[in-house]
Parts: structure tokens; C-alpha cells; sequence
């Protein structure tokens, strides 16, 4: 029998509707929902353990994948199957996972899993857009103990107008891509990219996409509630015990307030914070350490935290002695590295970035292979975090989700000041060598001025700064540039990149319910002034891109030929094309434009001489003289009937100099008048139409000899000959039938 559905639409406003349903598939899941907007359905489902896990923290796997089938297509590689997740689908993850986890008890342990797969695609419909709807859907279905419901939509601006979820189409025309992630009564999470937009700007899309999501939110509710809600489950919660959590805040806060004040090094500051830990595990005895020493910790930790936090309410002083809109002392330097495109490094107090830029063909574009969709990025940026810049030693497991995202953000901070007639593709690579905050906003000053170093003419150059806020409900103090320590204590954290005309990127997790817009706009106004101090830092190095590439660096050329002529440049079986890499050093690269069909020729060497070897060969090819002109010729064989020639401007085009045209008078050996390697004029004539060949002529420029004759043509009976020796053969064969 068919299972009972239950289905909710949510209308966005413009005659496209998404809708939410459950009770048809993966009913052993703690939760399931089918999501779906025109022809993209994306399946979440969702499963908490009943056990906890032997582990403090939560362990919460966020998993999002496209299915290629969903859009109809195979995956690459050998055994055509999806394998690990791409970088667009890691990212999404980030995004679902950030405001589903701050949602969940601090101490439900249970491991959980949250699984969206894209099963059905629609080009005009971007998937990731739904993700965060579908795992809120999913989980109001379930019995996990989980705050509140969620959603998350992405928000652009076309013409002046915000549009809700957009299709790709719409996207490339938006001067905003930013995905927010909200509850009904506060927004969480957000991040995107803008085209220098202002702060006002980037509120009011954050308000205009929360307008949605509490819609989205209500259609979440009404479908439990139909559903049938389920009673929270039980789970093993934290013990608690006030009166030593009271002892041991009366113990050591004065003593965490006193350090915090000091304003000194991490190092130095984690050392006594240590050592007063220490002292207060040695004022309890063995007795009440075995009965609640698991507890002591915690309770340090957050008196720690509570001591650190009132500094910078009460006295506007931080952990490193700064003021609350201060900015750590930074030093940069470029062409640190001498062999390669572009280097620089950035450091901003105990945080260290040193980016590398590589530039390269269209065929070094970094090619994304999605079911939902397909494409090159002609700049990229990949960041790299290892251990050592915290000073750990950690085992290094590939690429985590933490660098994917960090360098996305980057990315995205740089990608819009890259001139669109950049000729390159250009890689930034950040290696961070220490870090003691943002080291993604790092990554973004350090590949500002590194594509600076390399020649890349940008835009604008584009610095980054990591805020924090803290905030007890009526006094809140905004921290520019923040630390470590500082990212964890606060109530809001978020990264901001621009240049001088305004926002290129934003990311912002928001951990305090109700933060009103006029706050967020003030963050984002004291944001703009570090911004702008750290973009002055940045000018004291390199003020603007250095006017050329690097000596040793590719420089690359341009040229768009006529569709007819990319066969020739390539040859037979790219024989000609691969010659001439090889002669000039040169890498050459031909694509079709998709629009003209003209061949768009990359000419990529370090040597001139190569590259214009390289251009000359497509002149010679585009060579086309014009009838009545005249032009320089060299002879390069010799025949009999004429010598061949060709143009000295347009290497490679031959035509045949006919003995007849080589001298007024009767030449009778072309040797008499021309050798080889000769070098003169002649004119062109365009097509014989009797021979049907090119015709160019020496003697027509030459000064006819006076009292010269020209002798009539030679008539040509040889073909009639023909005919009447055919005819007497064909007598012949007639004769012979009558025999």
C-alpha cells in the first residue's frame, strides 16, 4: 500500500514555489524530507544515535553530494562512480553545518548524521540554495533535542531588486551573492561576494533574505505538526554542580582578570592562565578531585572566559593589551621569492601569510566537474594550513574542510578586482607560516600584493580584516582584527574584504539571538576603517601592480584568427603547431570562441623573440594580398617553367613566378634573370582565370624596353591534335569491326 505523504508549498512571491515533503521515502530514518523547486529534488535525511559517544563535543557530520545520474551524466574516471566530494560540495557542507551545530545542546554527545543528496537537477535552479531548509525539514520530523528551526536563502540583486534564491543565469548579472542561514527571530550565518557594495547595502539584503526564511520556517512547522511531532528524546545531559562551579569562579577570576590585563604574548598569556589552573587543581584534595575533578576544567574555562569578556566590556582593553579598533602591528614585503611569478609576505601580529602567483594558459584553468554544474575558473586560489603554524604537530590528512573554506573566501574577496581582459589564468597559492587570528584575511592581503608583484593590473587592490563582538545584552564592544582566544570568547565573529569603494566578501557566524541591523551596520562601519588602515599598510609596500610581468615570468599575447585558418596553424595531426612550440619555446594554445567561432590564439613564452616568431607565423598565415599591390619577394626554388616565390612579410606563402613574367624580353632559362635567394618586387594580380591560379608578375613593374613588340600568343593546337589522332583511332577501330 502507498504510504501516506504529507507535502508543504512555499510561495516565493514570483510564481516559483518550493515545496517540502515526507512519508514516501527512507522511512527508517529519524527524519526525511524531499525538497524541491521545478526540477531539482534533493533528498535529507537525518539519524542521531540513541548512545552518546565518548567524546566531549558533538560529533556531527554534515554530508551534501550530487548525484551526477541527477542531471543525467556519468562521472569521470575509471569506475565511473562518485568518489570523494568536490570542493562546491565541501562547501555547502560549511554552510549547513554552521547554523545547525550551535543548535544542538552543548552536551548531546550522540553521533549524528545530516545526509542532503541532489537526486534530481534543474539548470535554473541552484541546489545548494536548498540545503539548509532540507536538513531544518528533516530534523522538526525527528525526536533530537534541537533548538529551533532553521533555513538558509540565497540572496542577488539585479537591476536594483533583490531576488530570493536565483538561477545561474540571474547570478551572473547580480552584484550580490551572499547565502544567509536564520531562525525565525535571529539571522546565524552568512557569506557571500559583492561588487563593492556599501554596509547599508549588504543589511539590507541580510534583512530582505531573513523575510523569507521565516516563511520557509513556518512551512517547516506546519509540516511537523501535520506530520505528527515527536516527543524529545532523553539523553544522558551534563551534570552540574553550582556550588563548585561558584568556588572555583570566587577562586580564580580576579586571577584570569589580572592576566588578560597584562596585554601580553599568546605564548606567555596560555603559560600563566596554565599556571593558575594548576594551582587551583592543588587547592582541592584527592577525595574531591576524584569525586568531580572532570568538572574543573569546564568550570575554569568559563570563569576564564567570563573574567576576559568584562575586560573588554568594563575597560575597552583586549588580551593583547589592545584597544577595542586597534589593529596589530603589520610588516609585508613582496619578490620574496625569486622564481616565482609573484610573492609576498603578510604579517599582521602573530599571524603570517606568504602567497605565491603563477600565471598560465587557459589550459591551466582550474575545471569544476559538478552534476549541477560545469566550467573553468580562470583564477583560483588555494589556501594551505599545516600544524606548524600553531606550533602543533598533528597528523596531515589531505585537504581539510577548513582550508577548502577559508581559501573559497579569499577567493572570493580577490576574484572581482581581476581585470576581465586579464590575459592569464592566474593561481594564488597562501602557504600560512603562523597564525594567531584571521588567517584567511591574511591570505587575502598577501595575494593582494602578491598579484601586485606579478604583473596582474587589478582593479583595486583588496585588503581583509576578522571582527569580533561581544556583548552582554546592554553593553556590546565591536574588536577589530581579532586573536584566537578572541574568536572563540565572542559573540560574533566575521571576516570582511574590500577595497576602497567597498565590500568584495563576507563571512559571519552570529552567536547571540536578536543582534539588531544598527549594530550590525556599526561592526561592519568599524570593519571598513581597519580595512582601510591595513590597505594604507599595503600601499607602503606596493602602492600599485608593477607596470610589467617578471623577466622570468610567461608573458602572454593574444590573437583571434578567422575560423578557416586554425586547421592551418595546427597541422596535420598538430605537426605545424608543435614545430613551432618547440622552435620558439613558446606555448600555444588555440580555443574556439562560442559565439563568433573565431580562434582566440594564447601565445604564453619568456623570450620575445619566440613569442614574435609566433605571431609572425599566424601574419603569414592571415597574409592575404591584395590585387594591383605590390610586394617584396624572395625566390626559394627554382623550376623550369618559373621561379616560386614568397612574400618576405608573410613567410610561408609561396605563389609561382612564371618565366613569362619574370622579363620583358624572351627568357629562356629562369636562371638568366633570377637565382636563388633573390630578393625583389612584384605585382599581384589576383586569380588567373585561365589557370585558375595566384598570378604575380616582375616584368609589370619593370620599365618596357623601348620599341619593344609583344608577340601575339602562341596558338595551341596540340589539344585539337589530340582530337583528330582520337578520331582517326576510333576510324581505325572501325575498320577493324568491319573486318
Amino acid at each position: 500500500m502507498k504510504p501516506k505523504v504529507f507535502k508543504e508549498v512555499i510561495d516565493l512571491g514570483d510564481g516559483r514555489e518550493i515545496s517540502i515533503e515526507t512519508g514516501k521515502l527512507a522511512k527508517q530514518a529519524h527524519g526525511a524530507v524531499v525538497v524541491q523547486m521545478g526540477k531539482a529534488m534533493l533528498l535529507c535525511t537525518v539519524v542521531s544515535n540513541y548512545d552518546a559517544s565518548p567524546v566531549d563535543f558533538l560529533p556531527l557530520t554534515v554530508d551534501y553530494r550530487e548525484k551526477f545520474a541527477a542531471a543525467g551524466r556519468y562521472p569521470g574516471g575509471f569506475f565511473k562512480r562518485e568518489a570523494r566530494p568536490s570542493d562546491g560540495e565541501v562547501l555547502t557542507m560549511r554552510l549547513v553545518d554552521r547554523v545547525l551545530r550551535p543548535l544542538f545542546p552543548k552536551d548531546y554527545h550522540a553521533e549524528t548524521q545530516v545526509m542532503i543528496q541532489l537526486m534530481s537537477h534543474d539548470d535554473e535552479v541552484m541546489p545548494e540554495a536548498l540545503a539548509g531548509l532540507a536538513a531544518s525539514a528533516a530534523i522538526q520530523l525527528s525526536d533530537f533535542p534541537f533548538e529551533c528551526a532553521i533555513s538558509e536563502a540565497r540572496v542577488g540583486r539585479v537591476n536594483g531588486e533583490f531576488i530570493i534564491n536565483p538561477s545561474r543565469s540571474q547570478l551572473a548579472e547580480s552584484d550580490i551573492d551572499m547565502m544567509i542561514g536564520a531562525s525565525a527571530d535571529s539571522v546565524m550565518m552568512v557569506e557571500g561576494e559583492m561588487d563593492e557594495i556599501s554596509e547599508e547595502e549588504m543589511a539590507d539584503a541580510i534583512k530582505f533574505a531573513h523575510e523569507s526564511i521565516k516563511i520557509q520556517i513556518e512551512a517547516q512547522l506546519r509540516l511537523a505538526e501535520a506530520f505528527g511531532r515527536k516527543e524529545t528524546r532523553e539523553y544522558d545531559t551534563a551534570e552540574e554542580n553550582e556550588e563548585l562551579a561558584k568556588r572555583i569562579h570566587d577562586a580564580v577570576y580576579d586571577k584570569c582578570y589580572a592576566i588578560a590585563k597584562k596585554g601580553t604574548s599568546k605564548v606567555e598569556r596560555t603559560n600563566q592562565f596554565t599556571e593558575v589552573k594548576e594551582e587551583l587543581k592543588a587547592s582541592f584534595t584527592e577525595e574531591e578531585m576524584e569525586e568531580f575533578g572532570h568538572l574543573v576544567s569546564g568550570y575554569f574555562n568559563k570563569a576564564q572566559k567570563e573574567a576576559v569578556r568584562e575586560l573588554t566590556l568594563a575597560e575597552g582593553l583586549r588580551l593583547d593589551g589592545r584597544k577595542t579598533d586597534e589593529i596589530r602591528p603589520i610588516w609585508s614585503e613582496v619578490d620574496y621569492l625569486p622564481s616565482t611569478h609573484g610573492s609576498s609576505i603578510f604579517t599582521r601580529g602573530e599571524t603570517q601569510a606568504l602567497a605565491t602567483v603563477t600565471l598560465g594558459t587557459s589550459r591551466d584553468a582550474n575545471k569544476i566537474d559538478m552534476p549541477s554544474f560545469e566550467g573553468e575558473e580562470n583564477f583560483y586560489l588555494h589556501y594551505n594550513f599545516p600544524p606548524f603554524c600553531t606550533g602543533e604537530a598533528r597528523p596531515l590528512r589531505g585537504t581539510s574542510r577548513r582550508e577548502v573554506g577559508h581559501g573559497n573566501l579569499a577567493q572570493r574577496g580577490l576574484k572581482g578586482m581581476i581585470p576581465a581582459d586579464c590575459p592569464y589564468t592566474v593561481r594564488i597559492v597562501s602557504e600560512v607560516l603562523e597564525s594567531n587570528g584571521s588567517s584567511s584575511m591574511a591570505t587575502v592581503c598577501a595575494g593582494t600584493m602578491a598579484l601586485m608583484d606579478a604583473g596582474v593590473q587589478m582593479i583595486r587592490p583588496v585588503s581583509g580584516i576578522a571582527m569580533g563582538l561581544i556583548s552582554d545584552g546592554e553593553r556590546y564592544a565591536v574588536l577589530s582584527d581579532i586573536l584566537g582566544d578572541e574568536d572563540h570568547l565572542g559573540d560574533m565573529d566575521f571576516k570582511v574584504t574590500g577595497t576602497s569603494e567597498g565590500i568584495t566578501a563576507c563571512q559571519m557566524d552570529i552567536k547571540i539571538k536578536g543582534l539588531s541591523y544598527e549594530i550590525l551596520v556599526n561592526a561592519l562601519k568599524q570593519a571598513r576603517e581597519g580595512r582601510l588602515h591595513i590597505l594604507g599598510k599595503i600601499a607602503e609596500t606596493i602602492s600599485e601592480p608593477n607596470a610589467d610581468v617578471k623577466p622570468h615570468s610567461p608573458k602572454m599575447v593574444t590573437r583571434t584568427i578567422p575560423n578557416e585558418f586554425i586547421g592551418a596553424l595546427i597541422g596535420p595531426g598538430g605537426k605545424v603547431i608543435q614545430e613551432l612550440q618547440k622552435e620558439t619555446g613558446c606555448t600555444i594554445v588555440i580555443n574556439e570562441d562560442p559565439v563568433t567561432e573565431e580562434g582566440i590564439v594564447e601565445i604564453l613564452g619568456t623570450n620575445q623573440d619566440g613569442i614574435d616568431a609566433v605571431l609572425a607565423k599566424i601574419d603569414s598565415l592571415l597574409f592575404k594580398p591584395e590585387k594591383g599591390s605590390v610586394y617584396e619577394v624572395k625566390v626559394i626554388k627554382m623550376l623550369d617553367f618559373g621561379a616560386v616565390v614568397e612574400y618576405t612579410e608573410a613567410p610561408g606563402n609561396e605563389v609561382l613566378l612564371h618565366v613569362s613574367e619574370l622579363a620583358w624580353e624572351r627568357t629562356d632559362k629562369v636562371s638568366d634573370v633570377v637565382n636563388m635567394g633573390d630578393v625583389f618586387d612584384v605585382k599581384y594580380f589576383g586569380v588567373d582565370p585561365r589557370t585558375r591560379k595566384e598570378k604575380v608578375s616582375r616584368k609589370a613593374i619593370l620599365p618596357k624596353p623601348e620599341g619593344f613588340v609583344e608577340r601575339p600568343p602562341r596558338e595551341r593546337n596540340d589539344r585539337g591534335g589530340r582530337d583528330n589522332r582520337g578520331g582517326n583511332r576510333d576510324n581505325r577501330r572501325d575498320d577493324r569491326k568491319r573486318d
